[in-house]
């Protein structure tokens, strides 16, 4: 039964396969009303990995970082995988060969992504606390990877599967630092995530800033969930350069996050509290910066207060924008966040003790 109208887009009840509860913010996809999905458990726990099969099928990606016992290891980033001979990785960049690990891509040679310019100001994360928001007249190298060490079934970005799927196409380091001319101010890496391609990444952006003379900010929006050595040298690069890291913390409470992004939160929420630590190098701008997507009924003001609650306990002024979400990927027959959700977010982040707080994406609320 239709419920509720979505500009032009119905949006209706689904039923959940587990307590039987029916309303507008379950995802059929998912089959897991919010708090099930909250709730966790061995049943919650086998329809969050065949919704994940499902979504990742189609690009030949493992339903679950593989655990193949004596498999060989890769510690790039929190997922671990160990994978057994031909076996990929969860993020699809890495496999065994010959009984060690091979990567296709996202190396120090070569990574898999599509990049452009976007004029500045741009529809930044950080823009409202970034000094390049102000450099009118440059532009952004935006630099979209093609893989993820996550699976979010919201995923507003989902087309980077399909680089993945074809690991094309493909660049240099050196292509993407000559891609940063005269008038480029940042590079920013997003996706997709870069957590799977640092190793390209983090050279790409020590070539762009020679070429530039340090006059590029390298910035990063990211899960977080790189191995601790990667986010080092990723805040290294941008404390240098006047960047920030961005970390989208998508939950707090673990078995919420891997309904919604397939995997575990804990390296996401380590690296997160060291990125902190480094604050007091730079302060203004801050070096790091966080957001969360608003999905109605998974992600609201109860899940929005533990991750803000979480944030003040490192540093109260750490800049934190909720951003508002519009159906994509799989999870296309939910509602657009409301403004009363975003205003009861905003509400609990604030209760919470944070002091630096924003609404990104406010063209998109309803009501």
């Amino acid at each position: 039964m239709t419920r509720s109208t979505d500009g032009e887009r119905a949006v209706e009840e689904k039923t959940c396969a587990l307590c039987g509860a029916s309303s507008l913010l379950v995802s059929a996809f998912l089959r897991l009303c919010p708090s099930c999905a909250l709730r966790g458990g061995r049943e919650a726990e086998e329809l969050t990995n065949e919704a994940h099969r499902r979504a990742r099928a189609p690009f030949g990606l493992p339903a679950l970082p593989p655990r193949s016992a004596g498999g060989v290891p890769c510690r790039l980033c929190g997922n671990r995988c160990r994978m057994e001979e031909g076996e990929k990785g969860f993020c699809g960049l890495r496999m065994a060969y010959n009984g060690k690990l091979t990567h296709l891509s996202g190396t120090s040679r070569q990574g898999i992504l599509e990049y452009y310019y976007d004029p500045l100001p741009t529809n930044c994360v950080a823009d409202w606390v970034c000094g390049g928001s102000a450099e009118r007249g440059k532009f952004n190298l935006a630099v979209f990877l093609g893989a993820c060490s996550f699976d979010c079934l919201f995923c507003q970005n989902s087309q980077y599967r399909f680089l993945t799927a074809r690991l094309a196409p493909a660049c240099t380091p050196q292509e993407l630092a000559r891609a940063a001319h005269r008038d480029t101010a940042c590079i920013c890496y997003f996706g997709g995530d870069p957590s799977p391609q640092m190793p390209f990444a983090l050279r790409a952006s020590e070539l762009a800033l020679e070429r530039k003379e340090g006059k590029v900010r390298i910035c990063w929006e990211t899960n977080g969930s790189m191995h601790r050595g990667l986010i080092r040298r990723a805040l290294d690069l941008s404390l240098v350069s006047g960047g920030c890291v961005k970390f989208d913390l998508k939950a707090h409470t673990p078995s919420l996050h891997r309904a919604l992004c397939g995997v575990d939160n804990a390296a996401t929420l380590d690296n997160f509290a060291y990125a902190a630590s480094r604050i007091p190098e730079r302060p203004d701008p801050p070096p790091l910066v966080a957001s969360t997507l608003l999905i109605p009924g998974y992600v609201e003001a109860e899940e929005v207060g533990r991750i803000a609650s979480f944030i003040a306990s490192l540093d109260p002024g750490i800049p934190y924008s909720l951003l508002a979400f519009h159906p994509q990927h799989a999870m296309r027959d939910l509602p657009v966040t409301s403004r009363r959700q975003a205003e009861e977010c905003l509400a609990a982040a604030r209760e919470a003790g944070l002091t630096r707080l924003h609404v990104g994406n406010v063209h998109l609320l309803q009501g």
